[in-house]
C-alpha cells in the first residue's frame, strides 16, 4: 500500500460511488450512472481500480481492471456493481448482506515490468505487503493485489499461488514469463 494521492473528500466521493452503485444494483439491476461533469478532474482521469467486498473478513466479491480504460469514477461504479453481482465465485449480493459488507477500493498505479534472470531473482525483488503483481505466460494471466500478502506473506509461496491463479502449475518456470509490479492506494469502508 502507498500513501494516498487523493484527499479525504475525494476518497469519500469514491466510496460513496461504490456504495451507491451496489445499492442501485440492488434496486434496478444496473450500476450507478455517472455524469463526469459532477466530479473534479482528479476523479475523471483514466485510472485502473479493483473493488473488493468482504463479509466477516471473508472475501465476498472482487472485480477490477489492470489497465486504465475509463475514468476512475466510472471504473469504481462498474467494478463495485460487478463485485457485488457478477463475480462468478459468489451468488449475487442480497439486500440483507449489504449492511454487513466491508468495501475496499484499490486504486492501481501504472504497472511496470520487472526484469529478472531467474525465478529466485524475481522472488528476491518482491516487496511483501507492497507489491501487486501481474504474471503473464502465453495465454495465461493472473494478478494478486498487495492485500493478498496478508494471506501469503512468503514471496515464494505468493508467486507459486499467483502462477496457479494464472492457470499454470505452481512449480512452473519459463524464461518467457513476464511479471509486472504495481502499487495500490486503498480506501476502506467498514459496515456500521
Amino acid at each position: 500500500m502507498v500513501l494516498m494521492s487523493l484527499n479525504e473528500i475525494n476518497q469519500q466521493r469514491l466510496m460513496a460511488i461504490a456504495k451507491h452503485s451496489i445499492d442501485n444494483g440492488l434496486t434496478t439491476g444496473r450500476p450507478l450512472s455517472i455524469e463526469l461533469a459532477d466530479f473534479p478532474e482528479e476523479l475523471t482521469e483514466h485510472r485502473a481500480s479493483f473493488v473488493t467486498l468482504e463479509k466477516n473478513h471473508q472475501l465476498r466479491g472482487c472485480i477490477g481492471m489492470l489497465e486504465a480504460v475509463r475514468p476512475l469514477v466510472k471504473d469504481i461504479a462498474e467494478n463495485a456493481f460487478s463485485a457485488a453481482f457478477r463475480d462468478p465465485r459468489f451468488p449475487p449480493l442480497s439486500r440483507d448482506e449489504f449492511k454487513d459488507i466491508e468495501i475496499h477500493l484499490s486504486l492501481l498505479t501504472v504497472p511496470e515490468r520487472l526484469l529478472f534472470t531467474s525465478e529466485q531473482d524475481l522472488i528476491n525483488q518482491l516487496q511483501p505487503a507492497v507489491d501487486g503483481l501481474i504474471l503473464e505466460e502465453t495465454y495465461h494471466r493472473g494478478t494478486f493485489l498487495p492485500s493478498v500478502w496478508e494471506q501469503l506473506p512468503d514471496p515464494k509461496t505468493f508467486l507459486r499461488h499467483l502462477k496457479q491463479k494464472a492457470g499454470l502449475p505452481a512449480d512452473y518456470w519459463s524464461d518467457n514469463i513476464r511479471v509486472y509490479r504495481y502499487r495500490t492506494e486503498v480506501i476502506i469502508l467498514a459496515p456500521k
